[in-house]
């Protein structure tokens, strides 16, 4: 079957039949006829017709396919040497041969044996058999080896044939097991490099870094151990050669019989094919070796391209939210300190782009294979680059034009309250006289010179002149102080006319009432300004006339302007807070609706990182709670405050419990932020954002509650500024006091829930009052002196807390997490019961320390703060603490 036809097919080798050659009952000894016909010779051999006929066979075979087949096409000489046997012997031999001799046969020489009687058995039997043994050649029988050296020349038979030919048969053994070793090692290197080769071909090249250094190492070290195996096959050959060689090496007169110089060819020839497969594997080598290495450059440029790419996608997006181009000087100074540091936070992702963009080049110059994907990501990364640029400088354009818009729009806002406060500060009593008018005329017509400052007389120039930034508000905002501007002109031409009168005819006198405060304002000059005039004060003037015709609407005009400007200022407050809530509202619940509830949205529950699942509480914390708050009650609450500004302050104070959900949504911020650098780059969060439209990322619109908070005290101030000295000013005060309270509750918790190393429970510690960093000294009455020397002059640098049960002292550390910003902790320290501590008010020799000591001075604390009033804060608050402690032990 098949594997009996594998066994036939494949040559026989020495290792194969070893133990047969050894036992040397057939040689091939080198030596040749004279027509370099190879020699095989039958050795004495006493158990010859009892070898198996399956050894038999192999031995001659594998003898026969040893000489080339120009030597063994001439045909193979016997020789037969039986002259210590019988005829029985050399009967079994030829009949063996006869039967069994695979080549070409050209001669066959029969020693026949030395004695008398087997010799003459020998004669007949040859004559008698010659038949039998079907041999196609001459049979010579032979008496001596004399005889025998008439055919062949000694020089090509060995010493027992009375030749001369050296021939030592385990040698040859050896020889030949050597040589077929070395051809199996070169034909299974020769395999191994073309499976190699064939390997390397059909391997894909990888999509990523990782695994294209990792096939590029594994590829590497794989090349290495085939070159190793090729040196160790050359070494082998090359010691082999040698060898085979060793006898003309050591004796000048020796020469190598035909069958060694076969040998040496043959290793001769297998060392060529060495070097030629060698030399071609290093080739394809060198070119997979390039190949890789290009690949492994490419997978580089991916990689950064894709980080650039989306840094700089991050910075465009951002670029384009800034769409805001500013409703006031402060705000647009603002917002160009924003641009300009996005332009500056821009600089190195530039940087990396442009280089990257350079390492592009490069690579296509040095001929990289895939030039095709390189050369468009360039020109990407340029065009992006090209694009932030052209943006930026757009943005600063269209800023710089809104600056200069507001500042005349305040410019002219300014001439008009610093001509009310001129008109509001001329003291009546004086305007009552020719000289008292004629100086206020004086004063209004130099003030009236300057009108051409606030540069608004042409409405129609002015919007041609700021068109490309125009927007309805801004011209609401421009036709309003235009109507403002008429208004004072207006106010300024009365008085005017008033003043002629007075200036031509002296009028009765008229009794001033002095505006609050008792003491009369004093007159300002035309050319201050008065921002906050209108805003702060409060003007009442009344005027007493004798006659009915007395009326003088001058005053009540002021008055009456006044009292407008601080009612829209109020309503236009309150507009702003309402319209922004609503705004508010509607992003809370886009993140709702756009995320949360996506993330349970079995169509999209694949593309969420395993990072994230069930961690939607982490990430958006107590979201739903603060919108619910806001969408079903706080909003309508303060919807009801338009017609009614002072209801606002009472909407604030009614839902002070409510509003500390958002101590609860800041305290959860650190943890939600390290969740979204994890996860904030899937393509999930891609997907919502792209389905909302929206131009910001998740994690800027998480940001809205904290930012929600601390505009409410923003908006409650600039009411403040409008109502002062009137009804619901208190109220109003009490409002924002509750909204800083509730601002320092939310930052003091952020910094509570970052302790670290408080083996206790710190919810168990009261309520935090404070906290804040100070310098620490330290004086024990049981610690070692020199601890209480360097104590006096070197301080800690301690962060503490104060809360209603116990002080404690951390120390506070900064680390950067990721590359972002950096991360506050504060490592606990010590702590004190507030049940057993004391304070000293005042440390001599610097106003801004106090000393808190424990167990009648036993330990004392030097604490000092940064300022006097940060000092005398923390005292007021242990004193309360202090003194509740007494009120409670009575």
């Amino acid at each position: 079957t098949d594997e009996i036809m594998q066994q036939e097919i494949r040559p026989l080798v020495a290792v194969d039949i070893i133990e047969q050659l050894h036992r040397q009952f057939a040689i091939l000894s080198g030596g040749r006829g004279k027509d370099g016909a190879p020699i095989i010779t039958f050795p004495e051999f006493a158990g010859f017709s009892e070898i198996p006929d399956d050894d038999f066979l192999n031995v001659v075979t594998y003898l026969t396919s040893i000489p080339s087949l120009e030597a063994a096409s001439i045909g193979f000489i016997i020789i037969i040497d039986r002259r210590r046997d019988k005829w029985s012997a050399v009967k079994a031999s030829l009949t063996r041969i006869a039967g069994a001799f695979p080549g070409n046969l050209q001669l066959v020489f029969v020693l026949r044996p030395s004695r008398f009687i087997q010799r003459a058995i020998a004669d007949i039997g040859i004559k008698l058999y010659r038949d039998d043994f079907k041999m196609k050649v001459p049979i010579i029988m032979l008496n001596s080896v004399s005889d025998l050296h008439g055919y062949i020349d000694k020089s090509q038979l060995t010493r027992e044939l009375g030749g001369t030919l050296e021939y030592g048969h385990s040698q040859w053994i050896h020889h030949r097991t050597a040589i077929e070793n070395f051809a199996m090692t070169v034909k299974t290197t020769a395999q191994m490099l073309q499976t190699f080769g064939t390997d390397l071909a059909e391997t894909e090249l990888p999509n990523d870094v990782q695994c294209t250094e990792e096939l590029l190492s594994s590829h590497t070290e794989h090349h290495s151990k085939l070159k190793d195996e090729l040196k160790l096959a050359v070494k082998q050959g090359a010691t082999l050669l040698t060898c085979i060689r060793e006898p003309v090496t050591r004796s000048a007169n020796s020469k190598l019989s035909p069958d060694e110089l076969e040998n040496v060819a043959t290793v001769e020839r297998l060392l060529a094919q060495l070097d030629e497969t060698e030399k071609a594997f290093d080739q394809f080598w060198t070119k997979h070796h390039l190949k890789l290495e290009q690949c492994l450059q490419l997978r580089h440029f991916e990689h950064d391209f894709r980080e650039v790419k989306l840094t700089l996608d991050n910075l465009m997006e951002t670029q384009a939210g800034f769409a805001d181009i500013g409703d006031s000087v402060t705000r647009v100074e603002n917002l160009l300190k924003e641009q300009k540091h996005l332009e500056e936070k821009g600089q190195e992702p530039l940087e990396k782009a442009q280089s990257l963009a350079l390492h592009g080049e490069q690579l296509i110059q040095n001929n990289h294979y895939a030039i095709d994907s390189i050369r468009p990501k360039c020109v990407e990364l340029r065009r992006i680059c090209d694009d932030f640029t052209n943006e930026t400088k757009k943005k600063y354009d269209i800023l710089g034009k809104s600056l200069e818009l507001h500042k005349q729009l305040d410019k002219a806002s300014q001439w008009c309250e610093a001509g009310i406060y001129l008109l509001a500060s001329q003291a009546v009593d004086k305007c009552q006289s020719q000289e008292g008018a004629e100086t206020a005329l004086v004063e209004i017509e130099k003030f009236l010179v300057t009108a051409k400052e606030h540069q608004l007389s042409n409405l129609k120039e002015f919007y041609n002149q700021f068109d490309m930034i125009l927007t309805p508000e801004i011209k609401a905002n421009a036709q309003r102080i235009v109507q403002k501007l008429e208004d004072v002109q207006e106010m300024f031409d009365k008085r005017q006319v008033s003043l002629k009168k007075l200036a031509a005819k002296q009028t009765r006198p008229v009794q001033p009432v002095a505006p609050h405060p008792e003491s009369s304002p004093k007159r300002a000059s035309p050319k201050i300004t008065r921002p906050a005039a209108v805003e702060n004060t409060s003007y009442r003037f009344q005027v007493r006339r004798r006659g009915p015709a007395a009326q003088n609407g001058n005053h009540a005009l002021v008055q009456e302007l006044i009292e407008k400007c601080i009612s829209k200022s109020q309503g236009h407050i309150i507009n702003e807070l309402i319209e922004t809530e609503r705004v508010y509202v509607e992003e809370l619940q886009s993140i709702i609706e756009g995320y949360a509830s996506e993330m349970d949205n079995p169509n999209l529950v694949h593309l969420i990182p395993s990072a994230l699942q069930n961690k939607k509480e982490i990430l958006f914390g107590n979201l739903p709670e603060i919108y619910y708050f806001h969408n079903r009650i706080f909003l309508k609450e303060i919807e009801n405050c338009i017609e009614n500004p002072e209801l606002l302050a009472r909407c604030f104070l009614k839902r002070k419990e409510d509003l500390q959900i958002y101590e609860k949504y800041c305290q959860n911020k650190p943890r939600s932020e390290a969740l979204w650098r994890q996860c904030g780059d899937s393509i999930f969060f891609q997907e919502c954002q792209r389905k909302l439209d929206h131009k910001l990322s998740l994690d800027a619109y998480l940001l809205k509650p904290v930012q929600r908070i601390t505009k409410y005290q923003l908006l409650l101030k600039e009411m403040l500024k409008c109502s002062k000295n009137s009804e619901g000013t208190a109220e109003l005060e009490e409002a924002l006091a509750t909204v800083l309270d509730i601002i320092k509750s939310v930052n003091d918790s952020m910094h509570q829930i970052a302790i670290t190393g408080y083996e206790g429970d710190v919810s168990e510690l009261g309520k935090l009052l404070m906290q804040g960093s100070f310098n620490v000294w330290t004086d024990h009455k049981k610690g070692h002196n020199k601890v209480k020397d360097l104590a006096r002059f070197k301080p800690m640098q301690r962060h503490l807390f104060l809360y209603t049960k116990m002080l404690l002292f951390c120390k506070k550390r900064e680390e950067n997490t990721d590359g972002h910003e950096k991360t506050a902790s504060y490592s606990f320290k010590n702590s004190l019961k507030m049940s057993t501590v004391g304070i000293t008010e005042n440390v001599k020799g610097d106003n801004k320390k106090f000393e808190i000591w424990y167990n009648g001075r036993e330990e004392v604390y030097i604490i000092q703060a940064s300022s006097v009033e940060l000092k005398n804060t923390w005292i007021s608050e242990i004193r309360k603490v202090l003194t509740g402690q007494l009120e409670a032990c009575r």
